[in-house]
């Protein structure tokens, strides 16, 4: 019960705080920018089966595959599109996180 919490939790509140604390001014299309970086996990419709809480996506789904993690790093040197790169960043962090609770 608690992986979950904490997995969605991830996901959706400390982004929240996040948006607030470093993008005050801006903080509501930071946070939609991070809510929308779970599209990411699209690719598990790729998968058999979809859903297998057992699976770490890190690695494996191919938005989740070690060259997605870096062409994510390489977006964090572009100003415009650097909070994407934060937000899909934090989306592989989260998933890892839930791969060690496994």
């Amino acid at each position: 019960m608690v992986r979950p919490i904490l997995h969605y939790g991830l996901h959706l509140a400390i982004p929240l705080v996040i948006a607030l604390l470093l993008f005050p001014k801006q903080w509501k299309k930071v946070y939609f920018i991070f809510i929308g970086a779970m599209l990411i996990d699209l690719d598990h419709l790729l998968a058999h089966p979809i859903f297998d809480p057992n699976r770490c996506s890190v690695g494996f789904h191919p938005l989740h595959s070690y060259y997605a993690i870096f062409i994510y790093c390489i977006l964090l040197f572009f100003k415009k599109i650097r909070i994407v790169g934060i937000a899909l960043l934090w989306h592989i962090v989260v998933d890892q996180v839930d791969c060690w609770m496994m």
